[in-house]
């Protein structure tokens, strides 16, 4: 993978590596929140860690997700830094104010609450939808049709799974029991999977096909060819020329300082080290 879209691969590594510690928790969560009562599980004082991981994994996994998809879109310099800070904030506060309802006030007990944050959250879903697909928006044209393909669909399973949160959301307002905490949790569960495991596999395509674009359009070196499914797409990509300096016949040879030593030891220490790694040799 090319550096300029190592961001992507770092994010995609990191979203899952938290979302594995959180199913981690959440396992202990259901085996010690729930205990069988004769005719099914009635929840204990720990029910709360069956779904309290879920935000804490979602407050860093939601911004990088934004992160992931801005990584391989064409956005540059100031533009691509200002985007990405807007969307990581606005994924933040979606996430954040929607935990202020389902857990904050009144321990989420509180339907009229539940009910005004989770508004406030739809807000900042809604306009990172919008800083999303704006920037997808503006990359299209200048992506190959295959590349442009992908980010559409990816950008489509990413929003469309999120759709999939705010309606569990919204589900204790239809009154809670064994049925609907179970529903909750299956949907919880195949939203996370579609989006990170089936959003990140077409975002790693996308940043092969971006790298292999740029060895070829000899914009970018890679060590390396590099294949999907088989298929090569780009050789190994090497620098062709070094440049130098207007001017310059060659690069400057730096000279290094000599080696001081505060006592004669330190050197005969040195010395004798020296040889050691002759020997070796």
């Amino acid at each position: 993978m090319g550096t300029r879209f190592r961001t992507a691969i770092v994010s995609r590594l990191s979203v899952m590596a938290v979302a594995t510690l959180s199913y981690v928790v959440l396992v202990f969560g259901f085996l010690s929140g729930y205990e069988p009562d004769g005719s099914g599980f009635a929840p204990t004082a720990d029910a709360i860690n069956a779904f309290l991981p879920r935000y804490i994994d979602w407050s860093v996994t939601v911004p990088l997700l934004t992160v992931e998809l801005l990584a391989v879109c064409t956005l540059v310099g100031q533009v691509a830094r200002r985007t990405r800070a807007i969307a990581v904030a606005l994924a933040f506060l979606m996430i954040f104010t929607g935990f202020i309802g389902a857990f904050v006030v009144d321990d989420g007990r509180n339907l009229e609450a539940l009910v005004v944050w989770g508004a406030i959250s739809a807000v900042f879903w809604i306009a990172t939808n919008v800083v999303l697909i704006g920037a997808v928006r503006r990359s299209l044209p200048q992506l190959t049709p295959e590349e442009a393909g992908l980010i559409k669909r990816a950008t489509v399973i990413l929003l469309g799974g999120w759709i999939i949160y705010p309606v569990v959301y919204l589900i204790p307002l239809l009154g809670m029991s064994g049925g609907a905490t179970t529903t909750m949790q299956l949907a919880l569960c195949a939203a996370d999977v579609l989006v990170k495991v089936g959003f990140g596999g077409h975002i790693h395509r996308i940043a092969k096909l971006r790298t292999a674009e740029d060895v070829r359009a000899g914009d970018d070196i890679h060590a390396e060819s590099i294949w999907i499914s088989s298929e090569k797409q780009s050789d190994a990509g090497s620098a062709r020329e070094v440049y130098l300096a207007d001017g310059a016949a060659a690069h400057l040879r730096r000279v290094r300082p000599p080696m001081t030593f505060a006592t004669t030891e330190d050197a005969s220490a040195l010395g004798d080290q020296r040889e050691l790694d002759l020997d070796d040799v």
